[in-house]
């Protein structure tokens, strides 16, 4: 099938909410799986300790287990256990709390910082030689449904 017709299916379907939720999640997670296939070939990380760096980057500075487990949308055990794995390998430090002596805090280490600038280099590359393949028109529609998407994926 071409791209036109993909695109002539896809518009019929998309006509109501429901279709578009299908096309949407279909498309949302073969994106996912592909930019997964995409990772840094040295990274061993699974995509859910790569998720914990990837918020550890974002927020700029150290994150509590139980802040990373609200980020992340799971359990802080399951955290727990993540952050263990990912101190194992050297990609997080754990350090006290400046003012609350009964927590920890998460940090990334050099080696994180620098495992996830490699992996979203080479994501990030793979997706812009993709985005030059659509038109102008196509562009500037992702790029009014890039916030809507992350603002979807952070509800409840």
């Amino acid at each position: 099938m071409s791209y036109a017709n993909d695109m002539s299916t896809l518009q019929k379907v998309a006509r109501t909410d429901a279709g578009l939720a299908s096309e949407l999640r279909l498309s949302v997670m073969r994106l996912r799986r592909r930019l997964a296939v995409e990772r840094h070939p040295d990274n061993e990380l699974s995509i859910n300790q790569m998720g914990v760096l990837g918020v550890l980057t974002r927020s700029g500075g150290a994150l509590t287990v139980g802040e990373l487990a609200a980020a992340e949308k799971v359990q802080p055990p399951s955290m727990t256990r993540t952050v263990n794995c990912l101190e194992q390998s050297g990609d997080v430090v754990r350090r006290p709390h400046e003012t609350d002596g009964r927590q920890v805090v998460v940090e990334l280490s050099e080696q994180g910082r620098a495992r996830v600038l490699a992996d979203r280099d080479r994501r990030d590359a793979w997706l812009a030689r993709r985005l030059k393949e659509l038109t102008p028109e196509e562009r500037a529609i992702l790029r009014q449904a890039a916030p809507i998407l992350a603002n979807l994926a952070q509800k409840d």
